[in-house]
C-alpha cells in the first residue's frame, strides 16, 4: 500500500443511474474458466456488486472457486466511466500489495534451489550501494524482510520522496532512489523485535533477487506465471506492460465528494516504478489461479509452503502475518492471503481452508487514501463475505 501525495485533479461529473443498468458477468468475454453457471451464490453476489455499482463505485469485479461448486465469476458498473465501458471479468486489474505474496514466492523458490538463506543479514546479498543507506541492515535477515520485522523505514512516508512524487506525479522513478532517502532513517525498532508493515522490505527483496537471478520479474514470469498457465498476468514484461487495453482505468475521490476523477496516467506512472511490494497487474481468475497453486503446492515444497504460515502477532498478540501472508480471522473463520490499496485501485485475494474457498475481489477505486466511497469498498467486501463463506 502505497502512501502518495498528490495535488487537486478536476473531477468527472456521471450519472450513477447509468451504473445499475451495466450488469455483466461474463457476456462478450471469456475468463479462461469454466464458469458454473448455476453457482447457488451468484444471484446473491452479483445483487451486491449491482448494489455498490450504483451507489458510486466506478466499477467492481469477482472471482469465486469452491471446491463443491467450481469457478463463478462477476461485474457491475465502468471499466471505463466516460465511454460507459461495462467491467467485466476480462477486464485486467491491479495487485497493488497482493504482489507482495508473489514476491515472497520467488524469494522462497531461491531458498528450495539453494541460492538464499533466509537466516543470514541481507548485506550478504544486497550490495553496499544500497545497504548503507540501511541504519541496521547488517541485523536485518531476509526472514525479517519477508514478515515485516525488520523495523527498515517506510521509503512511502520519506518527505524526500513523497515530495518527489508531488512534483512529478506521472514520472517513473527508479526505486532504488528511493532507498537513499532513507539515509538519514533509524529502524522503527530493534530488528526482529516486533512486526511494523513496511513496503520497503518488499522493494529490497526484490533488489535481493535481481542480485541473484539477474531480473526478478523474468524469473517470475518463468516460475510462477507459466507453470500456472497465468496468461493474464503481467509484472514489467516491458517498459509500457501496463498499456493493455484491458487494464480497467483508475479513478479517486480525490475531493472525498462522490464523483471520482480519472486519475488512470497517475495510477499507471505509480505502479510502473513500484517492484516488489507492487507491481503486477492481471485478471480477477488468474489471481485466484496463482493462490489456488501456492496451496495445492504447485508452485513451492509442502514444508516451504507451511513457512508462510509461520505467523508473527500484532501489539495485541494476535497473528497477523507469515512469509508474504496476511493471517485473516473474522466469525470464527480463519484465512490468509493479502489485500492491496492503490490511488487508483483496491483489491482482496482469500482463501478460507475449512470452507475450501478462493476469492478475489477488486474496484478501480483508490482505497489508499480513506473516502467516503472508498468505506463503500470495505463495505462491499464485508456483504459479500458474509454471504459467500456463512
Amino acid at each position: 500500500m502505497k502512501k502518495v501525495i498528490l495535488f487537486a485533479l478536476s473531477i468527472l461529473s456521471f450519472n450513477i443511474v447509468m451504473f445499475a443498468q451495466t450488469k455483466n458477468l461474463t457476456v462478450g468475454c471469456d475468463p479462461d474458466v469454466l464458469i458454473n453457471k448455476n453457482f447457488s451464490k451468484a444471484s446473491a453476489i452479483d445483487s451486491i456488486l449491482t448494489k455498490y455499482a450504483a451507489d458510486g463505485l466506478p466499477g467492481v469485479s469477482i472471482a469465486v472457486f469452491t471446491e463443491q461448486e467450481g469457478w463463478w465469476a462477476g461485474a457491475a458498473g465502468y471499466s471505463k466511466l466516460e465511454t460507459r465501458t461495462p467491467m467485466t471479468n476480462c477486464n485486467i486489474q491491479y495487485l497493488q500489495s497482493v504482489s507482495k505474496t508473489y514476491m515472497a514466492v520467488v524469494i522462497l523458490k531461491l531458498y528450495e534451489e539453494g541460492k538464499i538463506n533466509l537466516d543470514v543479514p541481507i548485506t550478504n546479498y544486497l550490495p553496499l550501494k544500497y545497504s548503507r543507506y540501511i541504519k541496521s541492515a547488517d541485523k536485518m535477515t531476509v526472514r525479517m524482510l519477508l514478515n515485516h520485522t525488520s523495523g527498515v523505514p517506510e521509503y512511502g512516508n520519506n518527505p524526500v520522496f513523497v515530495a518527489n512524487i508531488i512534483l512529478h506525479p506521472t514520472t517513473i522513478f527508479k526505486m532504488e532512489d528511493a532507498i537513499s532517502c532513507l539515509a538519514d532513517e533509524s529502524p522503527a525498532f530493534e530488528p526482529g523485535s516486533k512486526h511494523l508493515y513496511s513496503n520497503t522490505n518488499y522493494l529490497l527483496l526484490a533488489m535481493i533477487a535481481d542480485v541473484i537471478t539477474g531480473d526478478h520479474a523474468k524469473y517470475m514470469e518463468e516460475k510462477i506465471f507459466k507453470p500456472l498457465g497465468l496468461n493474464h498476468s503481467f509484472y514489467k514484461s516491458s517498459r509500457d506492460y501496463l498499456n493493455y487495453p484491458a487494464l480497467t482505468d483508475s479513478y479517486w475521490d480525490v475531493l472525498n465528494c462522490g464523483r471520482p476523477a480519472n486519475i488512470t496516467p497517475l495510477q499507471k506512472a505509480n505502479v510502473a516504478m513500484l517492484k516488489g511490494d507492487d507491481g503486477i497487474v492481471c485478471t480477477t481468475t488468474d489471481a485466484i489461479k496463482f493462490l489456488k497453486g501456492l496451496v495445492e503446492h504447485k508452485l513451492l515444497h509442502d514444508s516451504t509452503f507451511a513457512l508462510m504460515q509461520h505467523w508473527v502477532n500484532d501489539d495485541k498478540g494476535n497473528p497477523i502475518y507469515g512469509l508474504g501472508l496476511v493471517h485473516y480471522e473474522a466469525g470464527g473463520l480463519v484465512g490468509f492471503g493479502h489485500s492491496g490499496g492503490g490511488i487508483g485501485a483496491g483489491c482482496v485475494l482469500i482463501y478460507v481452508p475449512s470452507k475450501k474457498t478462493y476469492l478475489f475481489m477488486a474496484t478501480n477505486l483508490g482505497v489508499l487514501i480513506e473516502s467516503d466511497l472508498s468505506k463503500k469498498a470495505d463495505a462491499m467486501k464485508d456483504e459479500i463475505l458474509a454471504t459467500l463463506l456463512f
